[in-house]
């Protein structure tokens, strides 16, 4: 079974976190999902219903790595709160430990902007929210940012444009740890018409006019 860090800060947006869990659920013998933020309790999301945090970041911290930072995956969702976040060494400096155990890494949304911030996505090949894309560029001109993609899968990382698309970047991730028709099966019990072309944007054409 491995282990889902799901990872919550204030005003982070409902469904970048939800649809892929909603997703990575279908398969509860393959998943166990653990909530994590920089306190426990419950943290705030833009749309206004919190959702509880059950592991700190400092709690892995004093566990080092024996103990600590035990995810197999990581689920970094975006929101109004990465315009914050992106200055917050407590939530960075967590990040870039964790992806330095898991095996995979996914954002949504920009949170591909968190990842680039902890320094873990320089070279690498990336994709973030098309109505936030050049402001996100900006911030970060290191990371390799692909404007055309639902999706982008490079090595260990799998980062996704905005919102809904994290649910077919989830189903994308399940393909590849468990196979395609557990990815369909998934898509299947959520009623979700699944794009399984990650260059198949419909809403690249429309990036940049928001910032």
């Amino acid at each position: 079974m491995r282990k889902i860090a799901a990872v919550l800060f204030e005003d982070f947006e409902m469904l970048d976190l939800y649809g892929p869990l909603e997703i990575f659920s279908t398969h509860r013998d393959a998943y166990q999902i653990v909530t994590v933020a920089e306190t426990t309790g419950p943290v705030r999301a833009s749309g206004g219903p919190a959702t509880l945090a059950e592991r700190s970041f400092a709690q892995d911290v004093e566990q080092g790595s024996d103990r600590g930072f035990d995810y197999d995956l990581l689920l970094v969702p975006g929101g109004r709160g990465v315009r914050t976040q992106i200055d917050n060494p407590s939530l960075l400096s967590w990040l870039s430990q964790a992806v330095g155990v898991a095996e995979l890494t996914t954002s949504v949304c920009t949170g591909s902007l968190l990842l680039a911030k902890a320094g873990v996505l320089n070279g690498h090949r990336a994709t973030t929210n098309k109505n936030a894309f050049d402001w996100v560029v900006g911030q970060a001109p290191d990371v390799n940012w692909q404007r055309q993609a639902r999706w982008v899968e490079d090595g260990a990382f799998f980062t996704s444009s905005g919102v809904s698309a994290g649910i077919d970047m989830a189903l994308a991730v399940t393909e590849h740890l468990l196979g395609a028709q557990a990815a369909q099966d998934a898509a299947d019990i959520a009623e979700h018409v699944r794009n399984a072309d990650p260059r198949n944007d419909p809403f690249a054409a429309i990036s940049g006019a928001r910032a």
